[in-house]
Formats: structure tokens, C-alpha cells, sequence
């Protein structure tokens, strides 16, 4: 199969696969939360747990890879099995309403989603050429995002009108993960190295070797951390009568996932033009900028503008964040190492992100959700500050 057949079939069953992901990302970022609260009326540990589902998948990333190194298997068929267990795992948990089965059945799935997360920058590097990478990736997530905004307006408005609705929900995201693992068993072939995954913490040698990508690393980690930090107190904010708000569902649902998916769907291109001919640095910084105007906004700003503004900002960075966080590894691992470098930023981003939900709900029940997000915006402005001034390794552009 040629470059260029390869690069063809991928694009074709990644943006199958899209539509499916951007079903999916409503979980996290709205709907197991406001079942959780309004159906299971859980509290704020379990809350923190169902939010850090991902982040226990990537910590347990470097794992996987070794897992599928060792069994011979590549990156789409790894990639693959690790969805089709998540899909069961959610079906059992819309058929038994009970909250610790509830609970494990969201942690097992998006546990089995986030773990694969390493397989994919090493199929993009495969697959696609390097200075089509960005462009093609954005392509896709545009797609993601369109599935993300009608199925965030839709479950939003039968969770209002018919709350006993939500097994029908989570059987949804199964079906989305059912076809994304359908999708990524017929992706061309890519070898995950078993030199990269002979021992859980080596990987982490690249940490030491390569200044620019450790830095760059604990930028990301203080940026990571506040981002995580506010990101499942929009819907708390928003839903629980504590802070004065209260939305219906179809309210909360309009902030969290319609209107920053409105702004993902119309930056996520340019972001991935940047992508391309960008000093990725450059890039880092302006989404950090734009991260932490958007959390002074939407937890500062005060009524209804202020969080309109606020879900804006967050749409607009985080087109650029998609893009950024699957594909930077590319600019700075050599050639056959993308595999090993991601599996250190998702191991990173796996430990902030089962620490962070934990300690946004702590924090906003001591010390209230305005100052936490003062105290997040700062940290993500020391984050900007300390990037690394030099370059990646690969060409950046003009």
C-alpha cells in the first residue's frame, strides 16, 4: 500500500470514527456528571472519581503499550480491543441502575478510551505526511465536534423531559464505541515497538535526554492541572443550586458542550494549519492565553454574558488543544519513538487528571469557585512563562 493509500484510508475511517467520539466526549464533559448528581444524587467523591475515568486510562498508558508490544499486536487492532471492552462495560452499566455499577461501568470504559490514546499519535505519524498531519487530524475533529453539538442538544432535551431516559444515553456511547472499534481494526497497520514498553518507566529516559520536551512537559503539567481543575466545575457551577445558577439540563448542556463546540467547529481548521507551520511553542503559549481568559471568565465574569464569553474562550482554545495535544509529540520525537514520547505526556496527563477533579471539588466546597479559578488562571500563566524558548525538533515553519 502506497503513502498516499495509506494516508486515504486512515482519513476515511478516522472520520467515521469521529462522529462516534464526538458523541462520546459529551460523557465527561456534561451528561455522566449530571446523572451522577440528578439521577444517582452522588456526592462530590464520586463525582471527582466518574470525572478522572480518562485520566486512570492514561496513567495506565505506558502499560497498554507494553500489553500490546508484547502480544504482537498494532496500533489500530490494540486500539481496537480496548474499545470493544469500554462498549461492554457501558452497556452493563445502562442496564443496572444502581450507582456502584454505574460508577465502575463508566470508570472500566473511558479507562479502556483514554489508555489507547498513545496508539493514535503513532498511526497519524504512519499514516499521514507530515505536512498534511495537522490539517488532515483538524479535519476530522471537525466532524467530532458537529456529532459532539447535536447529540450534547438532543440528550440535553430528553434528559429534561424524561430523566429515566438516561440508560438510553449510555447505551449510545456505547454504540459509538462499538464502531470506532469496528473502524480501527480495518486501519492500516502500524507496529508498536516492543523496545519502547520492555519496562513501565522507560520510556520516561526520553524525559532526561531532551531538555526542550522535558520543560515543555512541566509547562503542560501546571497548565494541564488548572484546565483539569475548573473543567468538571462548569457543570457543578452551572446544575447545583449551592452557586445560585441551578440550569435545567438543556441550559447546562448548551454551555458545556453547544456553544464550545460551535467555537471548536470554527477554529478547529485554522488550528490545524497552525499546527503545521507554526513554532509549536509559539502555538503552546497562545492556547494557554486563551485557556485562562476563558476561566476568568466563566466563573468571574458575572451572569449570563460572562459565561457565554467564557465558553467561547474555552471552544476556541481547545480547537487548538485537540489538535496540539494528539500531535505535538511529532514535532519532538525522533523517527519510530512518537509511540514512547506520547506514552510519557499521557502518563502526565493521566497523574493531573486524577488529582485535579479531586481537588476542584475540595477546593470550590473551602475556598469557592471564584478564587480557585483566580488561582488556576495564575498557574496557567506561570505555565506560559517557563515554556522552553528553543525549538522541536522537527521543521516548524515559518
Amino acid at each position: 500500500m502506497t503513502v498516499e493509500q495509506r494516508e486515504a484510508l486512515t482519513f476515511r475511517l478516522e472520520r467515521f470514527r469521529a462522529l462516534g467520539m464526538g458523541v462520546l466526549e459529551t460523557a465527561n464533559a456534561t451528561f455522566l456528571l449530571l446523572i451522577a448528581h440528578r439521577v444517582f444524587a452522588a456526592g462530590p467523591a464520586v463525582k471527582g472519581l466518574i470525572q478522572s475515568s480518562g485520566s486512570f486510562g492514561l496513567l495506565l498508558s505506558p502499560l497498554i503499550v507494553i500489553w500490546a508490544a508484547t502480544r504482537g499486536l498494532d496500533a489500530g487492532r490494540a486500539a481496537s480491543r480496548l474499545f470493544a471492552v469500554g462498549a461492554v462495560a457501558l452497556l452493563v452499566a445502562a442496564a443496572t441502575p444502581w450507582l456502584p455499577v454505574f460508577v465502575g461501568g463508566c470508570l472500566a470504559a473511558f479507562v479502556c478510551v483514554a489508555g489507547a490514546a498513545p496508539f493514535f499519535a503513532g498511526i497519524y505519524e504512519a499514516n499521514y505526511r507530515a505536512d498534511r498531519r495537522g490539517d488532515l487530524f483538524s479535519r476530522n475533529v471537525m466532524v467530532r465536534i458537529a456529532g459532539s453539538i447535536l447529540f450534547a442538544w438532543g440528550a440535553g432535551w430528553l434528559l429534561d423531559r424524561h430523566q429515566g431516559a438516561w440508560p438510553v444515553v449510555m447505551v449510545t456511547y456505547a454504540v459509538a464505541l462499538g464502531v470506532g472499534a469496528a473502524c480501527l481494526r480495518r486501519c492500516p497497520a502500524v507496529v508498536v515497538r516492543a523496545g519502547a514498553g520492555t519496562h513501565p518507566l522507560r520510556a520516561f529516559r526520553v524525559v532526561g535526554e531532551d531538555p526542550v520536551f522535558r520543560w515543555t512537559l512541566v509547562s503542560w503539567m501546571l497548565m494541564g492541572f488548572a484546565n483539569l481543575t475548573m473543567f468538571p466545575l462548569r457543570v457543578e457551577y452551572l446544575s447545583n443550586r449551592r452557586y445560585g445558577l441551578d440550569l435545567s439540563a438543556e441550559e447546562v448542556a448548551l454551555l458545556t458542550s453547544v456553544i464550545p463546540n460551535v467555537a471548536r467547529l470554527c477554529f478547529t481548521r485554522a488550528w490545524g494549519r497552525l499546527f503545521d507551520r507554526m513554532n509549536f511553542l509559539t502555538l503552546r503559549a497562545l492556547l494557554n492565553t486563551g485557556f485562562m481568559l476563558g476561566i476568568l471568565s466563566f466563573f468571574t465574569g458575572g451572569g449570563m454574558t460572562g459565561l457565554v464569553a467564557g465558553a467561547l474562550l474555552f471552544g476556541v482554545s481547545n480547537a487548538g488543544a485537540d489538535v496540539a495535544w494528539t500531535l505535538w509529540v511529532t514535532k519532538f520525537a525522533p523517527p519510530g519513538r512518537v509511540t514512547e514520547y506520547m506514552a510519557v505526556h499521557t502518563f502526565l496527563t493521566g497523574l493531573r487528571g486524577v488529582v485535579a477533579p479531586f481537588a476542584a471539588f475540595y477546593l470550590a466546597l473551602h475556598a469557592g469557585i471564584a478564587t480557585t479559578a483566580v488561582v488556576m488562571a495564575g498557574m496557567i500563566l506561570v505555565a506560559s512563562l517557563i515554556l522552553p524558548r528553543g525549538k522541536s525538533r522537527a521543521a516548524q515553519g515559518s
